[in-house]
């Protein structure tokens, strides 16, 4: 599996890492310390007093959405998403390149998709007022996240087959 920090590119010389931490990268520890800090203390809460925190599954649903779309905006902008090494290690360095082009164009195709869809769930959310279940506060606050970070992760996609595409096609 390839280094996530420095990938080849279409011939074989390794393209400039991206040194500094991602945004997304940010978003994603946050949430993961959040869920870590809600947790615990549902945990004491419940050991202690028999009870629960009952806003506690909906919060902690909602970074972990949170904490996917970012990890995966994170992965797009580094080209360290799963692979099938099979198919892509075996061929030449035009092969690997249009691979690489291949894989963040439909990427980019689908989460600008998923953008849309997700955008539009949350617009009929505000329209109809609705709210959660758990705590009865607007449901677009939990949603309001999923259309940035799927954009997020189109555009991470489309800026890396971007630094493919400008690369020049080396020997075979």
């Amino acid at each position: 599996m390839p280094e996530p920090d420095r990938a080849l590119n279409n011939a074989g010389a390794r393209l400039p890492a991206l040194r500094r931490v991602l945004f997304e990268e940010k978003v994603a520890v946050l949430c993961m310390a959040a869920l870590v800090v809600i947790t615990l203390l549902n945990v004491i809460t419940r050991y202690l007093t028999d009870q629960s925190f009952a806003w506690t599954e909906e919060i902690s649903i909602v970074l972990m959405v949170v904490m996917t779309l970012a990890g995966a905006a994170a992965a797009a902008g580094r080209d360290a998403h799963v692979r099938i090494e099979v198919l892509y290690d075996g061929g030449s360095a035009q092969r690997k390149r249009l691979l690489r082009l291949f894989s963040a164009a439909v990427t980019t195709l689908v989460f600008v998709l998923l953008t849309v869809l997700f955008a539009r769930m949350v617009a009929d959310e505000v329209r109809w007022a609705e709210t959660s279940m758990g705590l009865g506060v607007p449901r677009w606050w939990f949603t309001a996240a999923a259309p940035v970070l799927t954009a997020a992760v189109a555009l991470r996609s489309l800026l890396w087959g971007w630094r493919v595409w400008r690369q020049r096609a080396g020997p075979d």
